[in-house]
């Protein structure tokens, strides 16, 4: 009897669970569609515990609205990246539970929704570079990418973003992951001029623009070649490399630059500049010592290799200036170059030449 009453006992609170469940979802549906995303997200964040034991089709009514609920903050541009990876996640949930359950009521709805979530992020990224705020831009457009790896131009747009934004950490990890990747970039855009908008849209084949064409939607089709964008990768990885004071690796990945393209100017100069900050170094490091004997030994070494690395900038300084005769910042440098190692007969002549 007393093992009866436990089973009654338990089946009521399971029953009084899944009623407060879908109490709570009702609730938070309605403060959602008047529009308050942020009050529905605290209901509906308080009833997750619930949501473990009810069924497939409960569990697919609370994680469409959730995602819903995170779509819409996105969209108000309310913490966008973020929101915009856990609206994904709650839909992915949506598809897990409707495919157990053999019912798809939101499957075809939460796949339209994430589409459309993906190219909002996508127009807010662009937004925020144009803007300015290449932080954000970059952390949306790594969002992205996270959703859809194969889409690996929104991994090249969070290291060109992160790179403008001066963080040198996350660019290195972008162009690092382009680079495993092999990524070029190159490619073929199919564009043709929306009637309504009088812009510019991409289709992803020839084929998809012709249809719109022939829809009546579409005029003016034009196809644009895309050219490869490794040069770009590996210079802006050597250049952060350089920023973190990584001279090794950037001094390896300017060098492929150049086996890439013998004739790339600012690799060259950078190159140099990359000696001159290990120069700057090395002086500090001499400003820093003191005077006792073993310090000034250490000096005698310290000078003679900042003189060596000095030294080593005249090359790349020379070959720029070979390839831009009018470069005048490359022919300051080296100006300075001579200047700094008293080789006055080289400075005199490349003076006679401005």
């Amino acid at each position: 009897m007393k093992k009866n009453l436990k089973i009654i006992a338990l089946l009521l609170f399971i029953n009084s669970g899944a009623f407060a469940q879908k109490e709570q979802i009702k609730e938070a549906l309605s403060l959602y569609d008047k529009g308050k995303s942020q009050e529905s997200l605290a209901i509906l964040t308080k009833a997750q515990y619930l949501i473990l034991n009810a069924s497939d089709e409960d569990k697919s009514d609370y994680y469409y609205l959730t995602g819903n609920v995170y779509k819409d903050l996105a969209s108000k541009n309310i913490d966008a990246a973020n929101n915009f990876t856990l609206a994904s996640q709650s839909y992915q949930d949506v598809f897990l539970y409707e495919n157990e359950s053999g019912k798809f009521k939101f499957t075809v709805k939460a796949n339209a929704a994430l589409k459309e979530m993906k190219s909002s992020l996508v127009n807010g990224a662009m937004a925020d570079f144009t803007a300015g705020r290449f932080k954000e831009s970059a952390e949306k457009s790594y969002k992205v990418y996270l959703f859809d790896k194969k889409d690996t131009l929104n991994l090249f747009n969070a290291a060109s973003s992160s790179i403008n934004a001066k963080d040198y950490d996350k660019a290195i990890q972008y162009y690092e992951a382009l680079k495993k990747l092999n990524y070029s970039g190159k490619g073929v855009l199919y564009l043709a001029t929306n009637k309504k908008t009088k812009e510019e849209d991409v289709f992803i084949s020839p084929k998809a623009r012709e249809n719109a064409i022939q829809q009546g939607l579409y005029e003016k089709p034009r196809t644009e070649s895309v050219p490869s964008k490794k040069l770009e990768v590996n210079s802006n990885l050597a250049y952060s490399y350089m920023e973190k004071k990584l001279y090794a690796k950037a001094e390896e990945g300017y060098n492929y630059v150049l086996e890439l393209n013998p004739n790339y100017v600012d690799a060259y100069i950078n190159m140099a500049y990359l000696k001159l900050q290990m120069k700057k170094d090395l002086m500090d490091e001499i400003s820093n010592l003191g005077t006792s004997a073993a310090e000034m030994q250490k000096y005698d070494k310290l000078n003679a290799r900042k003189d060596d690395v000095t030294r080593s900038a005249i090359p790349y300084l020379k070959k720029a200036i070979n390839l831009e005769p009018k470069n005048t910042d490359a022919t300051k440098t080296l100006l300075g170059v001579y200047r700094a190692l008293d080789m006055t007969n080289e400075y005199n002549a490349l003076k006679a030449t401005m």
